[in-house]
């Protein structure tokens, strides 16, 4: 089977990102039309202008106020009259330990890496029964399955994520949506980079990082062969799967892989350098649009 994108309404949350971009240039080629929601309007208007092909658009809004969904959704119903894919893909992180984070800060992350997506999607179902074939597509994490001890909140958002959206996944096929979601490792984006930057989660360092294009493809995998989860590294994906079946192992696996994580995280800084995305500026390093 292989999806069709010949006029399809596409909507992608954190549209002026990486992974983002990456799926939005080649489903526009296809055909598509793009509606690409970002909290910032002019990263979300210059995404769009930038697609191949006609009908794009883009769409600004806090994803954690329900009044600026309910408006984005007006707004999207006015320009396309419904949505054919519904692309959760909005996310964050923060490298604060949980010994050090505020409790605000704890909320907005929960809400923007789970609620958010579980409200959008809600309250587009309307406009996805007006397809013919509407779609769910998630970007969780393999971070919903294996438990990231630096970023715990993180992982509880998306833990939750992935389990709402599998049981979402089984109920709305009864009316017709098929929901599904992409489980990537770390991908090389601006997320990653800070995160880096800030002496995250090393963990997630044990290889290179794969590219926002490979999250992509993972994506319209989903859309070629409708399932309930898709993994861009399957290997990966097997490995830690394998590890969470004896969790009370796990203190004595993240002892094995945290050296190599820190190697593999300072050579992603050092290429990042190499590259231009990272500059020194006042005796620290910060991302080269921070310096711009």
């Amino acid at each position: 089977m292989t999806y069709d994108y010949r006029d399809k309404v596409i909507v992608v949350t954190g549209g002026a990102g990486g992974i983002a971009q990456a799926f939005a240039a080649p489903a526009a080629a296809r055909g598509a039309r793009l509606a690409l929601v970002d909290i910032r309007a002019e990263a979300a208007a210059a995404a769009a202008a930038a697609l191949p092909g006609r009908g794009h658009l883009g769409f600004a809004g806090d994803l954690t106020d329900d009044t600026q969904v309910e408006r984005i959704l007006e707004e999207i119903a006015a320009a396309y009259e419904r949505i054919d894919v519904l692309v959760n893909n909005v996310g964050m992180t923060s490298s604060e330990r949980f010994d050090a984070r505020s409790v605000a800060s704890i909320r907005l992350e929960t809400e923007v890496n789970m609620l958010s997506p579980l409200v959008l999607t809600r309250l587009a179902l309307p406009l996805l029964q007006r397809s013919t074939d509407p779609r769910i597509v998630t970007t969780v994490s393999l971070g919903g399955i294996f438990p990231l001890g630096e970023t715990p909140i993180y992982t509880a958002s998306k833990f939750g994520l992935r389990g709402a959206m599998l049981s979402i996944g089984l109920d709305l096929r009864r009316i017709g949506i098929r929901a599904g979601s992409v489980l990537p490792s770390a991908t090389d984006t601006r997320m990653l980079r800070q995160e880096a930057l800030d002496g995250g989660n090393a963990l997630q360092f044990q290889d290179p990082p794969q590219q926002p294009a490979d999250v992509a493809r993972a994506m319209m995998r989903l859309l070629d062969k409708p399932r309930l989860e898709v993994y861009p590294k399957p290997s990966e994906s097997v490995l830690i799967r394998a590890a969470m079946l004896v969790p009370n192992a796990l203190p004595r696996l993240m002892r094995l892989f945290r050296r190599r994580g820190d190697r593999g995280m300072a050579r992603y800084l050092e290429k990042l350098q190499r590259e231009g995305h990272v500059v020194r500026r006042d005796g620290r390093l910060v991302l080269a649009e921070e310096n711009a």
